[in-house]
């Protein structure tokens, strides 16, 4: 195995962890599937638009029970089967609600909070998260595709959650997972990192770009480089993945070998990109770079890779 690889895989990201039993061969049989909903034990997670709504509670648990969730004005039409908790075959669903961030807040009664925020603050365990990101990913989807791409028709929600059909045209629709490359990008002692404008001032991080129709991930890696920072590539790995809910994408973690090294910054991705040696990269870790600069926070794969390079395993 890649010792880079073996390195990502003794880590631990967010987002990894997800245990839920899917139940994907059972999604068809409407029965079982509002049978699982109407159990006492059955925990329904809710979402606006941008966050996830809980109970005010200082164990606060990730779900609601059903009529919770139909209080706050979930329809029941509209519930996603997330799947059975294995330990104790606990039924996890998700779906939607129609109120404002700000008119949740207001309530004593519940908690609206973010999904990153959650993560940065280790709210909830491993597996939770992950279940967590897993429902923000299909809420997201259900929200953003009500109508069929074919016809324009009211689209209705099939196999638990897991797609929609067009009642007027027949045409399915599944839910999307959009592949992205991450990319640490070395050249003997040093790894290039780049400062997208959207980050917080300061971050520096690995390149990143979204993967297009008929391109290999090394590809990928090599045309997004060249694309942002006028650097050619050489060989490229994938070491890792991480599902990355904002809103719904899988990113395929990558060491690559530059062949040049003169960085030109040559789109709008980047508002600034350098190479940067490991004492550089540990001052950033450390908090005592004395620009301010960082590297990015540890729920992400970026920060896995860095750390990956950092110690020696990735090169």
């Amino acid at each position: 195995m890649n010792p880079a690889a073996a390195s990502l895989q003794a880590m631990e990201m967010s987002f990894i962890a997800n245990t839920l039993d899917r139940q994907s061969e059972r999604r068809g049989n409407t029965n079982y599937i509002n049978e699982l909903l109407e159990r006492p034990g059955t925990r329904i997670v809710l979402s606006t638009d941008k966050t996830l709504v809980f109970k005010a509670a200082s164990d606060p648990d990730i779900g609601h029970d059903l009529a919770s969730a139909l209080a706050l004005g979930a329809a029941a039409d509209e519930m996603v089967f997330l799947g059975l908790r294995p330990k104790n075959g606990q039924a996890m669903f998700a779906t939607t609600v129609p109120h404002d961030d700000e008119e949740l807040a207001e309530r004593a009664d519940l908690n609206v909070q973010d999904l990153r925020t959650l993560a940065l603050q280790n709210a909830f365990s491993d597996e939770d998260l992950s279940a967590l990101a897993q429902a923000r990913a299909l809420i997201h989807w259900h929200r953003t595709h009500r109508h069929c791409s074919s016809c324009g028709e009211k689209s209705v929600m099939a196999e638990a959650g897991y797609r929609r059909d067009c009642p007027s045209c027949g045409t399915p629709h599944f839910p999307r997972t959009d592949p992205c490359v991450i990319m640490l990008i070395t050249h003997q002692d040093r790894a290039l990192l780049g400062r997208p404008a959207r980050l917080p001032e300061g971050i520096y991080t690995t390149l990143a770009g979204f993967m297009e129709p008929g391109e290999t991930i090394e590809g990928a890696v090599r045309r997004e480089v060249f694309e942002e920072s006028r650097i050619e590539v050489g060989d490229v790995n994938l070491v890792s993945n991480q599902p990355w809910p904002f809103p719904a994408n899988l990113m395929l973690g990558c060491i690559g070998t530059a062949t040049s090294l003169d960085i030109e910054i040559a789109d709008d991705e980047l508002e600034a990109c350098k190479w940067c040696d490991r004492a550089e990269v540990r001052q950033m870790l450390d908090g005592t770079h004395p620009e301010g600069h960082r590297i990015p926070p540890s729920i992400s794969i970026a920060y896995e890779l860095i750390m990956g390079w950092l110690e020696g395993s990735a090169s």
